[in-house]
């Protein structure tokens, strides 16, 4: 298990992990197996989505921030991120993915990101690849 470090900019913000994750497995020799991503944080979420257009990542964080606003009369964590553990819940703390070939299987679209919703922090997710036994 290695640990990924990384430091957001904004409140909010999609960062592409793929290749730290790629990375990972490399390292681990893993040929045929899973890796398991998964944020160290309750405020932060993994996904898989598309890694070509920049605006699904901004569409993404836009219907996000329409469903679960950042204020709302009735929150009442004192810290003023209830947003963002509820948008975190939403989208998940962790992805789970195939490694066939040495590589992390992902459609031709697709990245691994990282899913600040109460930043600009320092932030760490965990990436564990696990070989499949023969």
């Amino acid at each position: 298990m290695e640990i990924v470090r990384l430091s957001t900019r904004r409140r909010a913000e999609m960062v592409d992990i793929t290749r730290q994750v790629q990375g990972v497995v490399e390292r681990a020799a893993v040929r045929e197996g899973i890796v398991v991503i998964q944020s160290l944080h309750t405020t932060a979420g993994i996904t898989v989505n598309e890694n070509a257009d920049p605006d699904v990542q901004h569409d993404l964080l836009a219907k996000l921030e329409r469903l679960v606003p950042h204020e709302e009369p009735f929150y009442r964590h004192a810290e003023g991120n209830s947003d963002s553990h509820l948008k975190t819940g939403f989208m998940g703390p962790s992805a789970t993915l195939i490694v066939s070939d040495g590589r992390v299987l992902l459609g031709h679209w697709q990245g691994v990101y990282f899913c600040e919703f109460d930043g600009p922090r320092d932030r760490e997710v965990a990436v564990q690849p696990v070989a499949a036994e023969r």
